[in-house]
């Protein structure tokens, strides 16, 4: 039965299956900021979708932290509860957020990625608007949104679109200064990472590239410090990934907490129904905070 369970869910990640609840797909609400003014860099022709920004600001009367938060979906999709729910927890412990509605199929990399760097940077930018400390800014991702974090964590020099190089926005670092990454596709070596990437690539990867793109082949001393979460029964893709993104950083003496929870599936989200795997969304805020959020 297991070995069945497991099949499944390696074809739910091949098809993008994750997740049970979509976010508007039909353009971005009122309030909402747009990431680019024109036709975001590296687009389809098969698709006009606008990328975009929710800020959630809380009410402060000095600079406090805040969490830029990227939903998972598999690629083909945004997870509506990896988005605003989430935000309105880092609020309650008195933390900026914000959710990136970013580029999915049939739009390819690097399509995501310049869209996490430009809400990254336009939060940058705005930062005595919103009262952000531009300097304690924490990208979070579920599953493939956390494969996105990841990435923006070890690709942030490489985040920019070639001949937006002069950009006065782009001027400003992609570099987020920590990660969260929940139950995230990270490494080579299984099918979650080759699901992912089928979506993000449009076609099945390579093994170079399957290389190329798994953030934790590329963990430098300059990869920020990292909160990971995972559960032992996920199925979808294995808690062998945060691990060995955990192995990676401390081998180049970066700062981590990582979390194994022995019950739950893919995709819990803020795990409302499970009280003990919930807890690691206070955790991640008490982590934040103790390095200034």
């Amino acid at each position: 039965m297991r070995c069945f369970l497991g099949c499944a869910a390696v074809l739910m990640g091949l098809f993008g299956m994750e997740g049970s609840m979509a976010s508007n797909e039909k353009g971005p609400p009122a309030g909402a900021i747009l990431l680019w003014q024109d036709v975001p860099p590296f687009s389809s022709d098969e698709d006009t979708f606008q990328p975009w920004l929710e800020a959630y600001p809380v009410e402060t009367n000095e600079p406090r932290g805040a969490v830029l938060i990227c939903p998972g979906g598999g690629y083909t999709h945004r997870a509506g509860h990896e988005a605003a729910p989430i935000a309105r927890a880092f609020n309650g412990d008195g933390l900026h957020a914000f959710v990136v509605q970013y580029r999915v199929s049939p739009h390819s990399h690097p399509a995501p990625l310049y869209d996490a760097a430009r809400a990254l940077r336009i939060i940058r930018s705005r930062a005595k608007q919103w009262n952000v400390d531009p300097e304690h800014i924490a990208i979070l991702g579920f599953s493939a949104g956390g494969h996105l974090a990841a990435s923006l964590g070890v690709f942030h020099d490489e985040a920019t679109p070639p001949d937006m190089n002069d950009e006065p926005l782009h001027q400003l670092s992609a570099r987020p200064d920590a990660l969260v990454l929940c139950y995230a596709v990270t490494a080579a070596g299984d099918a979650s990472l080759f699901g992912t990437l089928f979506n993000l690539l449009g076609r099945g990867p390579t093994r170079e590239e399957q290389h190329r793109l798994s953030p934790t082949h590329h963990v430098t001393e300059k990869t920020p410090p990292t909160f990971l979460w995972h559960t032992a029964e996920d199925d979808l893709v294995p808690p062998l990934q945060s691990l060995l993104f955990a192995r990676a950083l401390r081998s180049h003496g970066i700062p981590f907490e990582l979390h194994v929870y022995a019950k739950g599936d893919h995709g819990m989200g803020l795990a409302v129904h499970d009280p003990h795997a919930a807890t690691w969304q206070p955790l991640c805020a008490e982590w934040l905070q103790a390095m200034g959020w």
